[in-house]
């Protein structure tokens, strides 16, 4: 086989077999469309490769101009797709600009004024256009990770690439003027491989990047009770575990706060358990608005939560329960009938020392049985300290 045609399917082969990988991973992750239009952008390259080398009957001309409509395409369905990867606004006003001032130019130079070497650099900037405005879209979360920096420098070798690389062998080389000689110059075979290389390099990246996708997404399926959106128990007592240790690090207050639904049974039994489940979404809605980022919420049993407060003392733990409670018992749930009044029970103890978590729960489970037992609608706390809760214990086994 001819040397130059190898090369020259080289791109159109690894092209295609990257777009059949994200289209299956988009068969499989139907809720992320940025795989869609990574499949459709590797999906266009190869025609534009093959285009360059086999003339279609329509001409020369035209050939070469579906050819590059068809990379460019592929770079905005690439371009947006990886800004839209990482929540980012996809600037559409950039890449059309961008993209469509590139065809532009092209076509003045196929058909009003034609000039190849023209030509050449119109498509290029246009593409080095493209591929520096996702650097700039993605320095802001370049820092996020190893992928994100990855692909925050492949973006800016890839602008170099088509304009740097570009300008440096045109000045070299000097004019093109005819397609033999574009297509045996050091700039064509250099296109060819650096596009290979950044294509592969750029998609294992974003298959990288699609794979931490699909770990956090288990990641949170394991750590998230699915009806009321907060941490379930495994989750938050490995996040209060972490913040724990952090403010005993830092020799920072630290407070558990428990809640109870009150009468939940009844409830239940009386409207349904699907007017439980909105009941205990609604609850853990306000929780987790007043907790913020701050803290860590979760639902640990049935119809009971834990919020661990970081920076709270005994006294602004208090606060925060007593604001709840009153949130919540003198506002009703939406989907209950009028007048059907529900509240909770609330039990707030402070961390003392490097008190773990299973005595701090403990304590604040005390409180919460003393606010059920007198009456629920209140908030209890505990006063004693785990030093002399220990104390008591052992004097009590002598």
């Amino acid at each position: 086989m001819d040397t130059g045609l190898f090369i020259a399917l080289l791109n159109p082969t690894i092209a295609l077999a990257l777009g059949a990988a994200f289209l299956v991973l988009w068969f499989h992750q139907r809720h992320r469309p940025y795989l869609a239009a990574l499949a459709l952008s590797y999906a266009f390259c190869p025609a534009g490769f093959l285009l360059q080398y086999f003339t279609l009957p329509i001409g020369m001309a035209p050939t070469k101009l579906l050819s590059n409509i068809c990379f460019t395409i592929a770079a905005c369905c690439l371009a947006g797709a990886i800004v839209a990867r990482y929540g980012r606004r996809v600037p559409y006003v950039g890449i059309g600009i961008l993209a469509g001032g590139g065809l532009l130019a092209l076509c003045w130079f196929l058909f009003v004024q034609p000039d190849l070497t023209w030509r050449i650099l119109s498509m290029n900037f246009g593409f080095g256009g493209l591929s520096l405005l996702v650097a700039a879209e993605l320095r802001t979360v370049r820092r996020n990770g190893p992928t994100e920096m990855i692909l925050f420098v492949l973006a800016l070798l890839s602008g170099l690439n088509f304009i740097g690389r570009t300008l440096a062998i045109v000045v070299m080389h000097g004019p093109f003027t005819t397609y033999d000689g574009f297509y045996s110059s050091s700039y064509w075979t250099t296109a060819l491989l650096s596009q290979a290389l950044l294509s592969l390099l750029i998609a294992l990246s974003l298959f990288t990047a699609a794979a931490l996708d699909v770990m956090k997404a288990l990641k949170a399926e394991t750590y998230t009770d699915p009806l009321s959106g907060l941490l379930n128990r495994r989750g938050f007592e490995d996040r209060a575990a972490l913040l724990l240790r952090q403010c005993a690090s830092a020799k920072l207050p630290v407070a558990l706060v428990l809640a109870d639904l009150d009468h939940f049974k009844a409830l239940n039994d009386q409207h349904g358990h699907a007017a439980g489940d909105r009941v205990i979404a609604d609850f853990a809605a306000k929780l987790s608005f007043a907790t913020g980022t701050r803290g860590a919420a979760g639902r640990i049993g049935g119809e009971e939560f834990a919020v661990l407060l970081p920076l709270c003392d005994l006294a602004s733990a208090r606060l925060f329960a007593e604001a709840i409670r009153s949130l919540y018992s003198s506002g009703g749930v939406t989907t209950l009938p009028p007048g059907v009044r529900v509240t909770a029970s609330f039990g707030v103890a402070a961390r003392t020392g490097d008190e773990g978590l299973a005595p701090l729960m403990q304590r604040a489970d005390e409180a919460l049985y003393k606010a059920k037992k007198n009456g629920r609608d209140s908030v209890r706390l505990s006063y004693e300290r785990a030093e002399t809760v220990f104390v008591a214990e052992n004097a009590s086994v002598g």
